[in-house]
């Protein structure tokens, strides 16, 4: 989903990351405290969701786009949704993203679909190039 779409917004805290995977919650914070230390403002707009929360942003998608296989480009179902394992984050501003984008390697960090700029998940070994990204969730 779009970004402000979380109930999550601010500088990298505890309670924030509550529910990520471990090592994705440790990225993250890394990489915010270096964007911040460059000037960069780089927040959580969305990290992880239970499945209700999930259910309902997926049962919006189709309200908003007129089927489950077009809502499926921009949200999926709680049992294939990588923020209900913990295994994704949204991020802003734009301007954040982009720097996660063009940095978030060095943790891990990549953005996942074509999509949504806002979108990253921990899906390489920092350090490493990321994979080619997915045109949106429903390649998945």
């Amino acid at each position: 989903m779009a970004p402000g779409s979380g109930a999550l917004s601010g500088t990298a805290v505890a309670a924030e990351t509550d529910g990520l995977d471990p090592l994705l919650a440790t990225a993250y914070e890394q990489a915010a405290a270096e964007a911040q230390s460059e000037g960069v403002s780089l927040s959580l707009t969305s990290g992880y969701r239970t499945p209700g929360q999930q259910e309902a942003l997926w049962e919006d998608g189709i309200r908003t786009y007129g089927s489950p296989d077009a809502a499926r480009q921009w949200v999926l179902p709680p049992e294939e949704s990588t923020h209900v394992s913990g295994q994704a984050i949204d991020v802003g501003p734009r301007a954040g993203a982009q720097w996660l984008e063009d940095n978030g390697n060095r943790w891990g960090l990549c953005r996942t679909f074509d999509n949504e700029w806002w979108h990253f998940e921990r899906v390489t070994l920092p350090g490493m190039p990321c994979p080619a990204r997915l045109p949106d969730a429903s390649q998945r």
